[in-house]
């Protein structure tokens, strides 16, 4: 059951509600690309996975800067950043390569960034709304662990980081619109 959030959070359950939205918008966006474009090693797939990782970082920093002065240690959100923007240039670099190389770079991500999506939605769990992001950073784990497995069968597409992208805007949905609810109740 999600409580009530103080008024002094709305603001920032607004910002999360906005955020969330456009990253559900994005990951769909991005897999439709992904699944519509050469599944051969080159500089379109490099660009297309590495944009990933960015926008990643991007929305954690914009998620940061809601917080603004809010207590608690961002240690978590900082080590996302860090990690997708060197994600990202391995990824660049990767999606020319193999695809098993790139796989094996994008499994590593998921699981690192499921990781630090789990703390950062537990830290946050009082703005409410991050039940989703909880069981979404825990898939994030297991599917890092399976795209490195799949990585070392000499796999022919990306498409399964498609999926995975899908499946994460599907959580950024279910969190915005329960967050829209709580916005609504305390208003």
């Amino acid at each position: 059951m999600t409580t009530l959030a103080p008024p002094a959070l709305s603001p920032f359950i607004a910002t999360l509600r906005r955020l969330y939205l456009l990253r559900a918008v994005f990951a769909v966006v991005w897999a439709a690309v992904l699944l519509g474009t050469s599944p051969d090693p080159g500089p379109s797939l490099a660009a297309l996975l590495a944009v990933y990782p960015l926008a990643d970082a991007a929305a954690v920093l914009w998620q940061l800067r809601a917080e603004g002065d809010a207590p608690g240690p961002r240690v978590a959100e900082w080590g996302n950043v860090l990690v997708s923007l060197v994600v990202a240039v391995a990824l660049g670099w990767a999606g020319t390569d193999s695809i098993s190389t790139a796989l094996a770079i994008w499994g590593a991500w998921a699981a690192a960034s499921g990781i630090t999506q789990l703390v950062t939605a537990v830290l946050h769990r009082s703005a409410g709304g991050q039940v989703p992001q909880i069981v979404s950073g825990a898939i994030s784990v297991l599917a890092g662990a399976g795209f490195i497995a799949q990585s070392a069968q000499d796999p022919t597409s990306m498409a399964g980081a498609g999926g995975y992208a899908v499946l994460g805007g599907v959580f950024f949905l279910v969190s915005a619109v329960r967050l829209n609810a709580l916005l609504r109740r305390t208003a």
